[in-house]
């Protein structure tokens, strides 16, 4: 029986044990990262521009997995046609802070909140948001209306449940969620890495270095809080506000997105009718890095129309 117990308590242990020895970040293992750095409330976050300094602000929102580097195409093609991009790493993601405790709407817009105030941008804002970063831009251009000029969003989280299964709703979980995720997470992200590395278009440097992420303590605990917080938040109020205020959405979605099933873009019509809809007929999910040059075409065209 005493060994049952030990063997009981080797694999509770194991996961917690192996999190505990990732590397760290520090400022000292941001010495070589690219971009700037801010201190903020909540922590450091790592930010950078692309651009010209007086182009018209596009600030993009990444997702749940991946840090601000999936933009590196869509953000140089945002600036060769004028506009000045701020891409940033969510807390948890990439170079900035990992804080404990959690990660809903309101924790991610008060971080982006105090970045543009950091950054003195207040007026005119393009807003992108991809994946969960959907559901941010939405909720943070809502409750801006007045400065914010467009909102773009790729393959938006917020219109579906993402925890139907019952071991995705387990691992919402306070506690018992996050353990799941230490024990089982890293295989559900190399097997998800793995088919996307086979799309058309896919960067398997961005492939790569998303699988680096597991490398660092406390991106599978946010990853963790991101789930049980702002992918379980009620958008419709966001985006009916959107509509009523009169701010121009773009949608862009992939017809083969198994992570964001497509009926979502009927529900975003039927929360915003003005919302424009592009699917994508061979995109997956990863449509911001496989389908650079598509997005960046209708989003060109859709600045034009709402400009």
């Amino acid at each position: 029986m005493m060994w049952a117990y030990l063997i009981f308590a080797a694999v509770i242990a194991t996961p917690l044990v192996i999190e505990a020895t990732r590397k760290k970040m520090t400022d000292k293992t941001r010495v070589d990262a690219p971009g700037q750095f801010a201190r903020l409330s909540d922590g450091v976050t790592h930010y950078q521009w692309t651009g010209p300094e007086n182009g018209p602000v596009a600030v993009c929102i990444h997702g749940l997995t991946t840090p601000s580097f999936v933009w590196r195409g869509i953000a140089q093609g945002l600036a060769q046609i004028g506009f000045r991009v701020l891409t940033y790493d969510l807390y948890g993601r990439g170079y900035s802070d990992r804080p404990k405790g959690t990660q809903d709407i309101a924790f991610f817009r008060r971080q982006l909140s105090e970045l543009l105030d950091h950054e003195r941008v207040d007026d005119d804002i393009t807003v992108i948001g991809y994946s969960m970063g959907g559901t941010i831009a939405a909720a943070f251009a809502a409750a801006e209306a007045v400065a914010i000029r467009q909102v773009v969003l790729l393959a938006p989280a917020g219109m579906s449940n993402l925890s139907a299964t019952l071991f995705r709703r387990m691992m919402t979980l306070p506690v018992v969620g996050t353990w799941l995720m230490l024990e089982f997470y890293p295989n559900i992200l190399r097997r998800g890495i793995a088919a996307e590395r086979k799309q058309p278009g896919a960067s398997q440097r961005i492939a790569s270095l998303q699988e680096q992420e597991l490398n660092w303590r406390g991106y599978i605990p946010s990853v963790a809080a991101s789930l049980r917080g702002a992918l379980k938040s009620d958008l419709q109020p966001a985006h009916k506000t959107l509509h009523t205020e009169g701010v121009p959405v773009l949608a862009v979605w992939g017809r083969n997105d198994d992570v964001i099933p497509i009926a979502a873009a009927d529900r975003l019509v039927e929360w915003n009718p003005d919302v424009q809809t592009i699917i994508l007929e061979d995109a997956g999910h990863g449509l911001a890095h496989t389908h650079v040059k598509q997005v960046l075409d209708h989003i060109h065209a859709f600045t034009h129309q709402s400009g």
